[in-house]
């Protein structure tokens, strides 16, 4: 009875939502990240390219020094204030994509605030969102929990995929193979 319920669940949100199950072929993508030092950037690309998805990167309208030292302070200040730094660039269209995959570094055990000002901007209730992290040990941190509290109607969908520094294309591959998308060779 349980198993029952919960498919037809599944299947009325899908049929409320409009949208196509994310890895099928109704399902339009979308990979978003924000990139700091380019590792994450390395990553996001590799999964757009490996999607045939399109690509989407983060920027502020002030840029963040070059400096590693500088820039883990102004992270550590922002986050301090809650701040919402404002951004450069915008998805014209969000409501055309039905998944999103959502490429951050995790900063200070979280996602960077332009991640933060990223997702309080859009509407994101009944799409998947797929989040993967580029770390230098920390993981995931509590960007997962901040996720799902800023966009509390998407689906957080998948297992996320965390790796320390920018991985390996089959690595990446693998991981898009496993959630059952079909992936570009």
């Amino acid at each position: 009875m349980k198993k029952n319920s919960l498919l037809l669940s599944v299947v009325l949100l899908f049929a409320f939502c409009g949208v196509g199950i994310a890895g099928t072929v109704e399902s339009k993508v979308l990979v978003a990240y924000f990139s700091w030092s380019g590792n994450t950037r390395t990553v996001a690309e590799t999964v757009a390219d490996a999607l045939g998805a399109e690509l989407f990167e983060i920027r502020t309208v002030t840029p963040y020094t070059d400096n590693y030292d500088k820039v883990l302070d102004v992270a550590k200040a922002e986050q301090n204030r809650n701040a919402r730094p404002e951004l450069a660039t915008h998805v014209q269209d969000m409501g055309q994509y039905d998944t999103l995959f959502l490429d951050y570094p995790c900063w200070w055990g979280t996602l960077p605030m332009p991640v933060f000002t990223f997702l309080e901007e859009y509407d994101f209730s009944c799409k998947s969102v797929i989040p993967f992290v580029t770390h230098g040990g920390s993981g995931f941190g509590r960007s997962l929990s901040d996720i799902k509290r800023l966009i509390p109607g998407a689906n957080l969908e998948g297992k996320g995929l965390s790796l320390r520094g920018p991985g390996s294309r089959s690595q990446i591959v693998k991981w898009l193979e496993g959630l059952g998308f079909a992936v570009k060779k």
